[in-house]
Order: structure tokens, then C-alpha cells, then sequence
């Protein structure tokens, strides 16, 4: 399978079914439910079920999703990054998640820049949105280096829960 990008140090790919096992291991980190939520994904099988309605159903319906992050050293899978379609948004979002032995390794920026260089070279936007939790210092900091910017905050309700999430956007115009 050719590859979305490759980096100087990564490999970002489409998620494929036998990639469930690392979706599990990553979905189940304590940063994973703290921040992103408990998805209840405890198993393989769960984790197929995931791929299939989750990162698979995007790349059909839209032609893009959520991309698997391999380090080209060692050929295994470090975390994930890519682009959702939310109903709640008018424009693309970036997501990005990575097991905890990999942060404060660069892997993360080096991810994110690659899939913004991507989105500015094969689709026609004018801004890309992220959306995160306020006390998510980590990933605040690395999507304000990525250049995005704090627009607002935002109450978002998740079953009988609402959750204040900061909504960030990335100018991707070339006349800034």
C-alpha cells in the first residue's frame, strides 16, 4: 500500500484491519481516555469494528481519514494522524494521538506538518481546524507551533455529557 507521506523519520499510511491490535494498545492509554474519551474499544474485535466505521468508512465516504504513524526505523506502530469530517465543524479537523514512549520524540509535529503539507497540496481549503481540550497543555502547544490559533471555546455534548473543548484554526492560504 503506497503511503499518504513519508517523513524523514515516518511512514503515515491508511489504518488497515490487521492494525487492530495497535488501535487497542492506543485507545486504551490513560492520556487516550482523558482526553479523547473512553471509546470502549477493549478488544480485537472491537477494534475492527472501530477501523471499519471509523478510519476505513472515512477514506470511502471522503477520501481521506485518520492515518496510521509508523516509525521507518523499526516498522512499528507509534500512534495516528490524519483528518476527520465533523458535523460540528465547517471545515476539515486534524487529529493526532501517540503511545506515551514516543512523546518528546518530535514524532508528533513531524506527523501533523506533514499531513498540513498534504492538505495544502491535494485539497482547496482556506483553513483547517482543530479541536482539543483546554487542559490538554501537550497538544495546544504543538498545534500552536503547527501555527494554528485559539478561536473560541465550545460546549459539546457527548451522550448526557458536555464537554468544553478550544476550537484552533490553521490559516492555509499562501497569501499570509
Amino acid at each position: 500500500m503506497k503511503p499518504i507521506v513519508v517523513t524523514e523519520r515516518l511512514k503515515i499510511r491508511r489504518f488497515i484491519l490487521s492494525d487492530a491490535k495497535f488501535i487497542v494498545k492506543l485507545v486504551n492509554q490513560p492520556d487516550w481516555i482523558k482526553y479523547i474519551g473512553d471509546r470502549n474499544i477493549h478488544t480485537i474485535n472491537d477494534a475492527i469494528k472501530y477501523l471499519k466505521f471509523g478510519p476505513l468508512a472515512m477514506y470511502e465516504n471522503h477520501g481521506f481519514g485518520l492515518y496510521a504513524v509508523e516509525s521507518l526505523k523499526g516498522g512499528q506502530l507509534i500512534g495516528m494522524c490524519g483528518l476527520l469530517k465533523r458535523d460540528i465543524l465547517d471545515t476539515l479537523d486534524i487529529g493526532f494521538a501517540f503511545l506515551p514512549e514516543y512523546y518528546g520524540c518530535g514524532y508528533a509535529i513531524e506527523s501533523v506538518t506533514a499531513v498540513i503539507a498534504s492538505v495544502k497540496q491535494n485539497f482547496n481549503l482556506s483553513e483547517l481546524a482543530a479541536i482539543v481540550k483546554p487542559d490538554n497543555l501537550r497538544s495546544i502547544r504543538l498545534l500552536q507551533k503547527a501555527g494554528f490559533i485559539y478561536e473560541k471555546s465550545f460546549n459539546r455534548k457527548e451522550e448526557d455529557e458536555a464537554i468544553l473543548l478550544d476550537l484552533m484554526y490553521l490559516k492555509l492560504n499562501s497569501s499570509k
